[in-house]
Formats: structure tokens, sequence, C-alpha cells
């Protein structure tokens, strides 16, 4: 494990960039970005499009380590270059951003009030791919659609048990048990969620260290004794479907949260832009982000 990369993700000022679109949501990323889906003829072009459009983000001005502190990359991206390098070596190397990988392979069907992830059954073999090329931690996403005490133990069982795995691997698990903010027992949800979390975390043995990506919480620093915790390198929020400027004002509420945002972040973002009003874009998006993240 790096541990100047490590520190950085515990001590350092800014946000983590989710740039981790994958198989299902891709398309929806790069319409987003005003690519539509008659751009490209098959599944090679849909990657070779985003990972354009992840490549005009990476390299812009406003991308940049006093932001930014980490970066999420889809498996696709993490085996892509930049400029000769492969991603994560760019991404460190140029920009110094910490290079982190999604490893889920997306959700199962909703039962219990939730949706699991789908099993992994490379796991093992892409950790260790994943090392090869300089990957400091990964992610995966579970969904919390209700209140429902057994399908949340269900969630964190699952997320801490491929976490440990990953940990041992030698790298950083980020534990992604989104809570959807549209569920009506949103703040249930969250409560159970949270003492769930304060198990797992007690049970872990001590050298273990983790990274939680929660949705912002209803009640403002709801998070934040886990933030204290020995196991924790770091809490970082997603948007949960939030636009930029409301996800950051709630952001913003939650202290020592930092965000790590997706759509939020490419939001006004588009492939017809010149690189100036490109570049102009992202720096704003940037700069807010950040702002909310170090409030």
């Amino acid at each position: 494990m790096n541990e100047q990369q490590l520190e950085r993700m515990r001590t350092g000022k800014g946000f983590v960039a989710a740039l981790d679109q994958s198989g299902g949501s891709t398309p929806k990323a790069l319409l987003q970005y005003g690519v539509a889906e008659d751009a490209y003829t098959d599944e090679e072009g849909m990657f070779t499009a985003v990972h354009t459009m992840r490549t005009r983000i990476i390299q812009s001005p406003a991308f940049d380590s006093k932001h930014i502190l980490g970066a999420i990359l889809f498996e696709n991206t993490m085996d892509r270059e930049i400029d000769g390098k492969s991603t994560a070596d760019y991404l460190w190397e140029n920009k110094g951003v910490v290079p982190f990988l999604k490893v889920d392979k997306g959700l199962d069907v909703q039962e219990n009030g939730v949706q699991l992830m789908k099993p992994m059954p490379d796991l093992d073999a892409l950790l260790a791919r994943a090392a090869d090329k300089r990957i400091f931690g990964t992610k995966m996403r579970s969904v919390i659609h209700e209140a429902n005490a057994e399908g949340i133990k269900q969630v964190a069982d699952q997320q801490f048990e491929v976490g440990k795995r990953i940990f041992a691997a030698g790298l950083i698990p980020i534990i992604e048990p989104e809570v959807n903010i549209l569920s009506e027992d949103r703040e249930e949800s969250e409560r159970l969620l949270k003492a769930e979390l304060n198990r797992q975390l007690a049970a872990l043995d001590p050298d273990v260290r983790v990274m939680l990506k929660l949705s912002i919480p209803v009640e403002d620093g709801f998070y934040s004794e886990l933030m204290q915790d020995p196991h924790v390198v770091r809490v970082v929020a997603l948007s949960g479907g939030f636009p930029q400027k409301e996800a950051n004002e709630h952001l913003a509420r939650n202290p020592g949260l930092i965000a790590s945002f997706s759509r939020a972040l490419a939001e006004g973002l588009s492939f017809g832009q010149t690189e100036a009003d490109f570049n102009e874009t992202l720096a704003r998006s940037v700069e807010s982000i950040y702002k909310a993240s170090i409030t």
C-alpha cells in the first residue's frame, strides 16, 4: 500500500471524483455529455467514447490535486491509457490524484427492501490486476430502498465481507451502502444503517482500514461519529441524484463529509463545448464541490 496516498486520503483537503460509470450507466453518462447512442455501434465504441470523455476531464487544468484527492475508475478505464501511461499512473504521476477502482458487477434484484451486489466470482483476479496497475483502493455499491432491518444487515454483512478480502489484497475498500434519497423512510434507513456500520467496524481487526461512501444524511452531522472510528480513513458522500447545487448545500452542512460525486461533477459538460468553455464549466463545478467539502 502506498503510504503517501494513504496519508493524502486520510488528511488531505478536497474531494473524490467518481468517474466509474460502467456498462449499464455509460450510455446515460454519454447522453448527458451530448453523445447519443447512434454515435457508436458496439460496446467497444461506447467504451472508447466514454474514455475520451474521461480523458478530457482528467487532462483539464481544472482537474488538479489542489481540489481533488482521488478518482474512482471503471475497470475498462483502468485498462486504458492516457498519453501512453496507464490511467492510474497518469492520475498519480501527472495529477497527484489517488486512483480507485469500481469492483462490483452491479446490483442484484430487490429483496427485503435492498439491492445487494451481484456475485463477483473473478474478484481475486481483478484485485491482483488492480494492484499491478498501482490502484490504491476500490469501491462497491449496494442500495437500500426501505428501512428493513434484515435487508440492511445483509447489505452491511456483504459489504464488509468483501471489504476484508479487498484489504487483505493490499487495497483500501470503499464501502458504499447507498440509501435511496427518494425513500419514504430514508431517515429510519440511515439510523439502521449507522447501527450496522458501527457493529461491523467494532468487529474488524485493529489493522484493517476502510473508507465509507454514504448518501448525504437527512440529519446534519449524522455520520460524524463514524469519522472518528480508527478503522475509517475517510467518509465520502455520493450526490445520490441531487443536482449539483442542492448536493453541495446538503454536503456543506455536514462538516468532515467530503464529496464523491459523479453526475454532479459532470453537470454542464458537453461534447460540443470548446476547450475553453469545457474547462471553465468544469472549473466552476470543481471549485463549488471543493468548497462544500471543506466547509
